[in-house]
């Protein structure tokens, strides 16, 4: 007896399991559902609302049923339900295979760059590169507001320049009982400074009688080699003139900013000349 040979279907094609695209297929068909469910209850709600259309559809969707079984057309749930899930799992495959032939999205980065209309003329584009941040460090253009320390900050601030500029022995004695020396220190070539350090504002000056009475004790008293007074403002005539018969050496505002700024004559040396 002869064995019929068994024909094998060649019009389907072998699926294999994959995880991305059940997961796709998955995905659609939760989609499909949300949306049927949706429509449910939209209609639910409309028919609540409005019974009239509610009767008037189903009375259309009955005589729609009955005509097409007068024609012989039979509904079939099974044939329905079949033809749905070939158009959702063609439709998974449409979605990996779009996934799979997507180019590759450029990494941005440093070097990354980014088009930009050219001239604000449509379909033309430029490609602009894109710089790296540069961290720049703001250079240091502010000054010592003079005027905002307090007399015994201004004493602070000229023992650093003098240490700065080489000084030796910088110290710090003003106070009571100083008479009159503020800062005392040693220049690099060995002579001693002594410095009294007024901080005025700009409308008030340093006058004569400050000045005699630094004058009785600054070679005097402390044997100072350089007498200097500095002021943050300005000196008045009859001090400037009592200042160079004793030989004293006058700094004012703008003779300190120089000194602060390395652009002007230090106190103690020769070339220094008051204003």
């Amino acid at each position: 007896m002869a064995v019929p040979a068994h024909v094998s279907r060649t019009g389907r094609r072998s699926r294999r399991f994959e995880l991305r695209s059940t997961a796709l297929y998955f995905v659609l068909l939760a989609v499909i559902l949300i949306l049927v469910g949706t429509t449910l209850r939209t209609a639910t709600a409309a028919a609540e609302r409005h019974p009239a259309w509610a009767v008037a559809l189903v009375l259309v969707g009955a005589g729609g049923v009955v005509a097409g079984c007068r024609r012989g057309r039979r509904i079939s749930a099974a044939r329905l339900a079949r033809h749905a899930a070939e158009a959702l799992d063609e439709a998974t495959e449409a979605a990996v295979e779009a996934l799979d032939t997507a180019p590759p999205t450029p990494a941005a980065g440093p070097a990354a760059a980014r088009t930009e209309p050219c001239g604000g003329r449509l379909g033309v584009e430029r490609t602009v590169p894109l710089r790296e941040p540069v961290n720049e460090v703001p250079a240091d253009t502010g000054e010592i507001g003079y005027e905002a320390l307090d007399p015994a900050e201004f004493e602070q601030v000229i023992a650093e320049l003098c240490r700065r500029d080489g000084c030796l022995d910088v110290e710090v004695v003003g106070g009571a009982g100083d008479l009159g020396a503020d800062v005392v220190a040693r220049t690099p070539d060995g002579r001693l400074v002594v410095i009294q350090c007024k901080r005025y504002c700009d409308a008030n000056r340093v006058g004569s009688q400050d000045m005699q009475r630094f004058g009785g004790t600054c070679f005097t008293v402390h044997e100072a080699d350089v007498a200097v007074v500095v002021t943050s403002s300005d000196f008045t005539a009859p001090a400037v003139e009592y200042a160079e018969q004793c030989g004293i050496v006058c700094m004012d505002g703008q003779e300190l900013l120089r000194w602060e700024h390395g652009v002007g004559p230090r106190p103690w040396e020769p070339e220094f000349v008051a204003d």
